[in-house]
């Protein structure tokens, strides 16, 4: 096992946990796996573990705790990558240290604390989720775009008037 993190210039396939992907997982990874319109997203601690925000990640209703599983528990069937990013901030044990000692929180909050905030802190100290940000900026974006529609239609009638 290769206990180190390095910079990847674009995510990298893991494959499946069926294939003993766990070997070559570098410790304090940050793993993310797809589900049905969004990625989840974990940290591999070793040993074939992963410690993540269960949140909605098995049932739409029930939030979940931050919880170890197992990579195939994780992975729920599907692929696993490696998500690319620049270093992170913490070495590979302390980013481990730092999922592990939020195990057992329950503040699950889809827009502010998830399962892409929390493994963003457990690397690099900032909750964050690129998922979130691209929806609110597409949300964003769309009601800009229907203000300018409504005061151009607005304008259009009392010119008309």
């Amino acid at each position: 096992m290769n206990d180190s993190i390095q910079s990847k210039p674009s995510a990298t396939y893991v494959a499946t946990p069926a294939c003993g992907a766990d070997r070559d997982l570098p410790l304090g990874a940050h793993l993310v796996t797809p589900r049905f319109g969004y990625a989840h997203h974990g940290i591999y601690v070793g040993n074939g573990k992963v410690v993540h925000y269960a949140g909605l990640s098995r049932a739409l209703l029930l939030r979940g705790p931050v919880e170890e599983v197992s990579l195939a528990e994780f992975a729920d069937g599907r692929a696993v990558s490696i998500k690319s990013r620049p270093l992170p901030r913490f070495a590979p044990a302390e980013i481990v240290a730092r999922a592990k000692s939020r195990l057992g929180e329950n503040r699950y909050r889809l827009t502010t604390n998830n399962c892409e905030h929390f493994s963003e802190w457990c690397l690099s100290g900032e909750s964050r989720s690129e998922q979130v940000e691209r929806v609110i900026g597409a949300v964003r974006d769309a009601l800009t775009s229907a203000a300018r529609r409504a005061r151009s239609l607005l304008a259009a009638g009392l010119q008309a008037a």
